[in-house]
């Protein structure tokens, strides 16, 4: 009798357990069709054809018109617009990882006066958004003579993830004990050696992480490249799919077929960053 009390007693208590974790799932769902939906969209617009979109049909082509996917790169240098992207992302994320990790090792290894002010203005710079200073990097860069030009986006890229760079790296290396850095000091390496041969294998997972972070964010700026590139063969991809929107028609099949272009490089990404990915936030934002 006393067992099977025990199991009546029990049984409310699993099926609060089913219904929440029913709840949980049905969350989850919502939230994986809220998120993946504009896509699934995106895709199906990119299979009609002119007539279709505008009739006003189902969501579903009726035939799939996958020379789509084909005819953008006829209709727009493509290739020219991918290869920009890579130069600028690729030359950004070097530049902001080149100044970026030394800054970030002296602010978590280092005692120095003006470190907290320093903090701060790295903090602080994160808060502005790049439409906000556009009047005044367009000034710079036109007495430096890099506006029309992808070194100018590169540099002005690079500035804009920096902060970001030194704030998650420092946060990573302060997670890393520094008796490590002691033992291979005790070895014969001095500073640069004992950085380079223990301190930065041992934070590969932040590196990597704050490295295609910075990628993926020069890869989809859009504001500064549209009011500095003026040549249409130097513009990079987010600026270059604009050449479907036109004056008088959008040709939506094509906008959104060039769209799913830009989206592939940073998915395969974040594939690739998967098992990096919340160990290197985690260790990049327990003590940043």
């Amino acid at each position: 009798m006393s067992q099977s009390a025990n199991t009546i007693r029990k049984k409310p208590v699993s099926l609060k357990k089913a219904v929440l974790r029913l709840l949980l799932y049905f969350v989850v769902l919502d939230v994986c069709v809220i998120t993946l939906y504009p896509y699934f969209a995106m895709l199906c617009t990119a299979l009609k054809n002119r007539v279709e979109i505008f009739s006003g049909g189902t969501v579903l082509p009726v035939v799939p018109l996958w020379s789509n996917f084909i005819d953008i790169w006829s209709r727009a240098p493509m290739a020219k617009y991918m290869l920009n992207s890579i130069l600028i992302a690729g030359g950004s994320t070097v530049i902001a990882m080149l100044c970026g990790i030394p800054a970030a090792y002296a602010l978590a290894r280092m005692k120095f006066k003006g470190q907290t002010a320093f903090l701060g203005f790295v903090i602080v710079s994160q808060m502005f958004a790049p439409v906000v200073l556009l009047i005044g990097i367009y000034q710079v860069m036109q007495r430096l003579g890099l506006t029309d030009s992808i070194l100018g986006l590169i540099f002005i890229n690079a500035a804009f993830n920096q902060a970001f760079t030194i704030w998650l790296l420092r946060g990573t290396f302060m997670g890393i004990s520094a008796e490590m850095e002691q033992a291979a000091t005790i070895d014969g390496c001095n500073r640069v050696q004992s950085m380079m041969k223990v301190l930065l294998p041992v934070a590969a997972p932040g590196i990597v992480t704050t490295l295609i972070f910075i990628f993926i964010n020069a890869w989809n700026e859009y504001t500064v490249a549209l009011c500095l590139i003026s040549t249409d063969t130097l513009k990079p991809l987010t600026v270059g799919i604009n050449t479907f929107n036109g004056y008088n028609m959008i040709e939506w099949q094509y906008l959104f077929a060039a769209s799913i272009f830009a989206i592939i490089p940073v998915v395969i990404l974040f594939m690739c960053i998967e098992k990096n990915l919340v160990s290197g936030l985690a260790s990049g934002g327990v003590k940043g």
